[in-house]
């Protein structure tokens, strides 16, 4: 579960630290007051795109900060993705925003957006304001039935994957091999030629850097033999002689100049050594012309080579070893085309047969699924409401299968069930989604839920029995909820106000946690509006009880 949030120089919040509960965690402020930034924090700190325009003004960096409590039954999920909670189960993500980049850790660890997504995606989902909309394309419909049926069809997914790759290679192939025989005959003479060019070259590892350092010492000689020939009579002994003359002359007059005449004659035997070397060097030097000259020829043809097949010479052999099965094919074509036709027909065939269980294991699922969001959704105030999925068959493969699955929803006696756009609202919609989420929740096991006004589009009732609902969810997750509805903030076994303020001429959003008293005050906020009477918090005072009561009958 999600056990704090800090946060530090984002949009309006300098800095706010929530420290979550079990449950129901509810969150209510008033309009702009920054509630989506909240979420949005959180968001940021799952891997969401961030514009360096959320840092704070004057702030050179934003800083969001998540701790989860991580319990047994995840930790072994979480280390196959490498990544381990301390021994305390706690499990810390991080994400500093600056205006240059910004940087996401876990536990100290940097970590890509992918990665990340990855390791939070075990820990908590968030459904966001609009992520109801989704529900009017038909896509969605069949990525949350796969989410569902994963247990199902998880061993499935990667062998149809593997299977439609080879299907789609094989049908390239095939059709390129449905060229006039002129146009294989061109080919295979121009494949026979870089054959041979390759292997008339015979390159060899090493050879290239071989080369160029004797190219460049050839094609520098003259400037090599003048400055050793400088060098050598620089390195000459005449001064030095007389040096250790004199100092010969009085070394016995003080034991001090003893180590100095020492020097002297192992610098007579560096410079000796030095001499020599430097005469060997230059007897051995060999200006060729024509040697260089094949150096030159062979290097051109080296890098004529790399610039055709490739830049090393493991590159250029994979290249030729490439060219000489291709020769091979068209040399032999009715042979390989007849081998290639058989592959793809039983490629087709084992295709075929897999995408086949995938959707009988995917409609299998779906009679189960929407019976589920069915009962969901009379929970939610759908009186007579009929949940299906009907599954047509796409006219090719994919990689995801062969099916195109839809919900269809009737919430009307005698009513045909229709696609969710042409039957439900903008309410029903978040409520359909709430009641998706919650089977999702129960089937993945997601420790953690998030929901950014699930309530848009409903009050009344309906409100009543999505608080109550939720109410369901948190007695096995966790739940975080902004809301502006009375009925489902009197569910919160946990309740945030978020407060907007202006100080010092600098706008300031800040979170605090409300005691029993004040939840019945900003209950009578949500109920009263402007002006809120005494009969306003009472009427608050029962709601927060008979909720109370409410969650201990579940």
């Amino acid at each position: 579960m999600l056990l704090e949030l800090h946060v530090k120089n984002l949009a309006l919040i300098e800095q706010a630290d929530v420290e979550f509960g079990d449950g129901l965690n509810i969150m209510t402020g008033e309009t702009g007051a920054g509630k989506s930034i909240i979420i949005g924090s959180v968001n940021l700190a799952l891997g969401q795109k961030a514009s360096r325009e959320i840092i704070r003004s004057g702030a050179e960096a934003a800083y969001v900060e998540l701790v989860f409590s991580v319990e047994e039954g995840k930790r072994a999920a979480l280390e196959q993705l490498d990544v381990c909670p301390d021994s305390d189960g706690i499990l810390i993500i991080t994400r500093k925003i600056t205006a240059a980049r910004s940087v996401s850790r876990i536990n100290d660890e940097t970590v890509t957006a992918a990665r990340l997504r990855q390791v939070t995606g075990l820990l908590l989902d968030i459904h966001g304001q609009h992520e109801h909309q989704s529900l009017l394309y038909p896509s969605k419909h069949l990525e949350i039935l796969d989410a569902y049926a994963k247990p199902r069809i998880h061993s499935l997914k990667p062998d149809i994957e593997s299977a439609y790759q080879r299907y789609k290679a094989l049908g390239e192939k095939l059709t390129e091999m449905s060229g006039d025989a002129e146009s294989r005959k061109r080919e295979a003479d121009f494949l026979q030629f870089e054959i041979q060019e390759i292997e008339d070259a015979a390159l060899k590892e090493g050879e290239e850097e071989t080369l160029t350092e004797q190219y460049r010492r050839f094609s520098n000689g003259r400037k090599i033999l003048e400055s050793l020939s400088a060098a050598y009579d620089a390195v000459e002994m005449e001064g030095l002689g007389r040096a250790m003359y004199q100092m010969s002359q009085v070394v016995a007059y003080d034991e001090a100049l003893q180590p100095i005449q020492d020097q002297l004659y192992d610098a007579e035997s560096i410079l000796n050594d030095a001499r020599r070397a430097i005469s060997s060097y230059m007897e051995e030097l060999n200006f060729d012309e024509e040697e260089l000259a094949r150096i030159e020829e062979r290097l051109d043809l080296i890098h004529n080579l790399q610039a055709k097949y490739g830049k090393t010479v493991a590159k250029i052999q994979e290249t030729l070893e490439e060219k000489r099965i291709r020769l091979d094919e068209l040399e032999h074509f009715d042979e390989y085309r007849r081998q290639t036709e058989e592959e793809y027909k039983e490629v087709t065939t084992a295709l075929e047969a897999l995408c086949q269980s995938l959707s009988q294991e995917r409609q299998a699922a779906a009679e189960s699924l929407t019976e589920k969001i069915r009962a969901g959704l009379t929970e939610l105030n759908f009186l007579d409401v009929r949940f299906t999925m009907e599954f047509t068959r796409l006219d090719h493969f994919t990689a995801n299968g062969f099916d195109e699955a839809e919900f269809k929803i009737s919430t009307n006696p005698g009513e045909p069930v229709r696609s969710l756009g042409l039957v439900a609202s903008g309410g029903e919609l978040s409520r359909i989604m709430l009641a998706i989420k919650t089977v999702l929740a129960d089937s993945d096991d997601i420790p953690t839920l998030i929901f950014d006004e699930i309530d848009t589009g409903i009050s009344g009732r309906t409100a009543q029995k999505v608080s109550q609902q939720l109410a369901v969810i948190a007695g096995s997750h966790q739940v975080i909820c902004i809301t502006h509805l009375p009925q489902i903030a009197a569910m919160a076994d946990s309740h945030f106000e978020i407060v907007k303020s202006a100080d010092g001429g600098k706008t300031r959003t800040q979170i605090h946690r409300l005691s029993q008293e004040e939840m019945v005050e900003e209950l009578a906020r949500l109920l009263g509006g402007a002006e809120i009477t005494d009969a306003v918090r009472e009427n608050a005072g029962e709601m927060k009880r008979l909720a109370e009561r409410q969650k201990h009958l579940k």
